[in-house]
């Protein structure tokens, strides 16, 4: 069901001189200066700037000094004036690109952290969590989509400034500030400035990203965040292109960087029925992050369940998770979570010298904890990970 100002920009719309259609528009006018753009007036006779895809261009072509190339993230739009990238986030504004979801959240809960999730970074901790609307991908499975899909205007969102995230996390006890719910890249200037008031109040600032995103914005975010879960969708360029209409070499390069930065890092993997759940595939998966990224990256294989365009397909068997489970495993990756079944003993934290288990949960809540300043409590081999 669209949102009030939804329908009623939908009618508006259709008539000349909308009265919300000039709102809207007043609201683009008004909104904060993006980050990592090109302008189509620098790029000279350079057109690769605004068409990085393109070898060669028609010698008719005229190249428009009022669109931008959006630098943030692996789709790189070429966006003319008064478009919007893939994102929905970002519009060009004569010439100028805007961001459209600054200091404009429309979810913002206290959640656990183990439901991000992340489960070697400061377990059992609050996590004052917030998310816009937008998102480059178009994962069929997404189940946040209502706001994912959505685009600035479908949901009336108060301004948020940094500052009073920031003050609102500490009022509720929330050590960690988590960008999360759509797509944080797509706020990443209000991202980092969040982070930036965060650090010094105490809080620790992190991300779940789909990490479809370029290096430099990357970089900014690697040095402002102190941990990022990224999903790794699937591990074939089919799979990404036809279900996600993304791309996996740009998602492998992030996770890649966020590991050379130093930053917190753990992968999701939610396996899809018939789609993403073979065994080759999880194989090399498995393989690339023991490979690439080393033994001590958490890797959690999530249970996926019918949502928004594959309602048609069923839940996950949870045999299907043992078994991935139970190959990344085998190729020596010591922290192997099974994500979205409750009770299930894959949810817990084992030592991976003497299998003590280390961190009980149930759900998302953390039941027990044998760690004793990172370390099994039974031997004192050292678990990798965040804990305080």
């Amino acid at each position: 069901m669209p949102s009030r100002r939804a329908f009623l920009r939908t009618l508006a719309c259709a008539a000349p001189a909308p009265l919300l259609c000039r709102e809207l528009q007043d609201a683009a006018g008004q909104a904060p200066r993006a980050r990592y753009w090109v302008p189509g007036s620098a790029a000279g006779p350079n057109c690769a700037a605004c068409h990085p895809a393109s070898t060669a261009l028609d010698r008719a072509h005229v190249h428009d000094r009022t669109a931008v190339a959006c630098q943030l993230c692996a789709q790189r739009c070429t966006i003319t004036s008064g478009a919007s990238g893939r994102c929905r986030a970002r519009k060009n504004v004569g010439g100028e690109l805007r961001s459209l979801v600054y200091g404009r959240p429309v979810a913002v809960h206290v959640d656990p952290i183990e439901k991000k999730p992340f489960y070697h970074f400061l377990p059992g901790s609050p996590a004052y969590s917030l998310g816009t609307v937008g998102c480059p991908l178009r994962c069929k499975f997404c189940q946040n989509w209502q706001i994912s899909q959505a685009t600035p205007g479908d949901f009336e969102a108060e301004y948020l400034s940094p500052a009073a995230v920031v003050d609102a996390a500490v009022r509720r006890g929330s050590p960690v500030v988590a960008f999360t719910y759509n797509e944080p890249a797509v706020f990443a200037e209000y991202a980092l400035d969040i982070a930036s008031a965060a650090r010094p109040r105490g809080l620790r600032p992190v991300m779940v990203s789909c990490g479809f995103m370029n290096e430099r914005p990357l970089a900014d975010l690697c040095r402002a965040l102190d941990a990022i879960k990224i999903d790794l969708k699937g591990f074939s360029e089919d799979f990404y292109r036809t279900v996600s209409g993304a791309a996996l070499v740009p998602v492998l390069r992030s996770i890649a960087q966020v590991r050379k930065a130093g930053v917190h890092l753990e992968i999701v993997n939610l396996v899809v029925p018939t789609l993403n759940d073979a065994d080759a595939s999880l194989k090399r998966l498995a393989d690339w992050v023991m490979s690439e990224l080393g033994a001590d990256v958490p890797l959690h294989f999530t249970r996926f369940h019918p949502d928004y365009q594959l309602r048609n397909l069923p839940p996950t068997p949870v045999a299907t998770l043992e078994r991935a489970r139970d190959m990344a495993m085998a190729r020596g990756l010591r922290y192997v979570y099974v994500g979205n079944v409750p009770g299930h003993p894959g949810n817990h934290t084992y030592c991976p010298k003497c299998r003590a288990r280390v961190v009980a949960r149930q759900d998302f809540l953390v039941l027990e904890s044998l760690l004793k300043d990172g370390r099994c409590g039974a031997c004192q081999h050292p678990i990798a990970g965040v804990w305080s």
